[in-house]
């Protein structure tokens, strides 16, 4: 892979376009160019580029050349110049599709956009439309005149950040930005092309389509999954590299199946790899690399064991945790597995490597689908954001090894087909990713591998049991607290759609202790009782609670019309989006998939990423954890069978919890109100500097099993 970058009315775009290009220098080793309006200038010394120092160029396109296909020096140039960190798996036979004669596939792309697009005003609806045929990944600028257009595969598998503070700039990595002084700086959302006209300084945005749901596929299990393993076969088989490669190995069902397919096509020539897991030194492998070492063994794979101590996983973090520019815990237990395993295939020379990423979100593989109340929706979302929680984090960890990583289970056309799969054929009560374990089976991967019970990298390596020794030998409280030396800022500025009650609370106070930044709280105050989206009680008291938090508070008001009050909701993050430069959105959303598709379907609107911590938690161990973590609140409403105007107005405590397991139990009654069984307000937390007073309050009994309290004199005290 490459690293693309680009300054655009810009003073220094010159200097910000070569320091850009040493900031992510290790992901291109074979060559760097740089272009302006009127010239171009390429090396094959990737350490160094001669340029006429005192040319004064505000528009600049850079490059640094990771080569896999053949051998061409970036910037591009032919009607217009490109950039490109793309493989494009098709490449020849579009060039003989469309009679072109390309030496790789990024002249292909110029050449066909060029093709297909003549005048500049239909360029951009004929890039998505020559996208269509591509299959590959890609991250790509392409200069035309007075327009710059900025687009990536529709997954998100290549990186591409950019932002518009200062003239327009992109990079393949957000540091790259960073550190040039950039603000306001955004992940391009995969669903839209961007186009920056240079003369005017405005930035524009298309939507393409992205996958669907429906209709289901037809047929018995056993026809799906065998046109299933066609696909995926297809996507392993146009993935291999002409020279030997290397696999992310855990002994697992996804990175296993990978494997043996390549063991498989193997049998024709020039097919080559080995297999790398990594894992914490001890007296006993750690499960992943025992199970790697065993199937390896029984299904004759190579493979390459790399193990590191306590010692050395300290300064592995130290490049790690920059490198994903976050502190996440379980983000930076899954990198640092991916890394050591990096570090061993860079020392063998390699430089493609496959990955198993993707299969649990496509099949339902984790253990919060198993709570799952519309599995081809989860599926779908996950697999819409898996850009911001997983192909970054991959993509830089693998490329600071100038490693590219290639991913067969997110093939675009893969993808397309599993999303539509029944339901019933990726999960049911005892196990999940039924199909995939099926195609196991059927290509004689043995049963210990294809029924193993998933177990997220950072465990299998015990990787993350090393942070917590870290930790705790550096003499922090948690682990985030910890790794936060590496990466001292927060990972990302952020505001709470705040109701005043306990999941918001909760869901903002997980995010704080994720080492992200809380800069407001969005409240949206509904005239309607009976509102869709928003919770209702006691709302106007979400300013006292901001300000016992002593944080910023937005508020918006909206009549609670059906589908409408969402533009109230928008108008309100654009505000939190302008006065505190929020990043993304937080939601405490629990089961509701109509509240979050559309506060999702908002934040992209808007180039905002959503956050919602506490999806599909038990509730049950939601609502212990609440208590443990000392939160206060009490029920505003009830509503339920089961419940009466006993229950609102006091403070909640254990033995009220265990109440409502019990009805549960009985009846089936929400333990956690998700069913709006009840509504909360919290009058104390953890993030609290001061907590709620309420001194006064009046129940209304609506019938024997509802009943609502309106609080009508609170106020704040000291924390004792």
């Amino acid at each position: 892979m490459c690293s693309i970058t680009g300054f655009f009315n810009n003073d220094n775009a010159v200097e910000h376009t070569l320091s850009s290009l040493e900031i992510t220098k290790n992901r291109g080793l074979n060559g760097i160019g740089i272009c302006t309006s009127g010239s171009v200038y390429r090396s094959e010394q990737a350490t160094s580029l001669e340029i006429n120092t005192t040319i004064e160029e505000r528009n600049v396109l850079g490059h640094r050349l990771h080569s896999m296909v053949n051998f061409v020096l970036q910037p591009l140039i032919r009607k217009g110049r490109i950039v490109a960190n793309c493989e494009i798996y098709n490449w020849k036979e579009l060039a003989e599709k469309y009679d072109i004669q390309a030496e790789n596939d990024t002249d292909l792309l110029i050449q066909l956009i060029e093709k297909k697009a003549p005048d500049n005003n239909s360029t951009i609806e004929l890039i998505e439309e020559m996208l269509q045929e591509v299959i590959g990944v890609y991250a790509f600028a392409y200069w035309l005149d007075e327009n710059v257009y900025i687009v990536r595969d529709i997954v998100g598998i290549k990186p591409l950040w950019y932002s518009h503070s200062d003239g327009f700039a992109f990079a393949s990595e957000k540091k790259a930005l960073a550190k040039n002084g950039f603000a306001d700086i955004a992940e391009l959302n995969p669903r839209e092309i961007l186009a920056y006209n240079i003369k005017t300084g405005t930035l524009e945005k298309f939507n393409r389509n992205f996958f669907s749901v429906t209709p289901e596929h037809e047929g018995s299990i056993y026809e799906i999954e065998a046109k299933m393993q066609q696909v995926l076969e297809d996507a392993v088989s146009i993935r291999m590299p002409e020279e030997k490669f290397g696999i992310l190995f855990s002994g697992g069902l996804d990175s296993t199946i990978i494997a043996y397919m390549c063991k498989l096509m193997g049998k024709k020539p020039g097919i080559d790899f080995t297999c790398y897991t990594a894992g914490l030194a001890g007296v006993q492998l750690p499960p992943d690399v025992e199970y790697a070492k065993k199937m390896a063994h029984k299904l004759g794979l190579d493979l390459k064991i790399k193990i590191i101590d306590l010692e050395e996983v300290e300064e592995y973090l130290k490049d790690v945790v920059p490198l994903v520019e976050d502190s996440n815990v379980p983000k930076v237990g899954v990198a640092l597995t991916m890394y050591a395993a990096c570090v061993a295939a860079r020392e063998d020379g390699i430089r493609v490597m496959f990955s198993g990423s993707g299969a649990d979100e496509i099949f339902a593989g984790y253990d919060r689908h198993k709570r799952s109340t519309d599995i081809s929706r989860d599926c779908y979302a996950d697999v819409l954001k898996i850009y911001e929680k997983n192909t970054y984090r991959d993509d830089v960890v693998s490329m600071n090894n100038n490693i590219e990583l290639r991913v067969p289970y997110l093939d675009k056309k893969f993808v397309d087909y599993c999303l539509k799969i029944p339901p019933e054929f990726k999960i049911n009560e005892e196990q999940n990713k039924l199909i995939l374990r099926m195609l196991a089976d059927d290509i004689g991967i043995p049963a210990e591998v294809s029924q193993r019970r998933k177990q997220a990298a950072q465990y299998g390596s015990r990787f993350d049991k090393a942070i917590g020794k870290l930790a705790k030998k550096a003499g922090c409280k948690t682990k985030t607290d910890y790794l936060k030396q590496f990466y001292g800022q927060p990972n990302l500025k952020l505001g709470v759609l705040f109701s005043s009650g306990k999941d918001s609370n909760y869901a903002m106070h997980v995010m704080q202790q994720q080492n992200y930044s809380i800069e407001c709280l969005i409240t949206i105050k509904s005239q309607n009782p009976d509102s869709y989206m928003f919770h209702t009680p006691n709302i106007d008291l979400a300013r006292l609670q901001a300000e016992a938090m002593e944080m910023p508070l937005i508020e918006e008001l909206t009549m609670g019309e059906k589908e409408k009050e969402l533009d109230d909701m928008k108008n309100a993050i654009i505000r939190a989006k302008n006065e505190f430069g929020i990043e993304g959105v937080i939601t405490g959303a629990l089961y509701s998939n109509y509240q979050r598709e559309r506060i999702e379907k908002v934040c992209d609107e808007l180039g905002l990423k959503v956050f919602s911590p506490l999806w599909h938690i038990d509730q049950e161990k939601e609502m212990y954890q609440l208590l443990d973590l000392g939160f206060e609140f009490m029920f505003s409403s009830v509503a339920a069978y089961g419940l009466n105007k006993s229950w609102v107005g006091r403070i909640i405590r254990e033995k009220d919890i265990e109440k409502l397991v019990k009805l549960n139990e009985k009846i089936g009654l929400n333990v956690a109100g998700e069913g709006g069984e009840f509504e909360s307000f919290v009058m104390d937390g953890p993030m609290y500097k001061k907590k709620i007073e309420i001194r006064n309050f009046e129940v209304f009994e609506l019938d024997e099993y509802t009943a609502k309290v309106a609080i009508t004199d609170a106020v704040l005290v000291d924390k004792k």
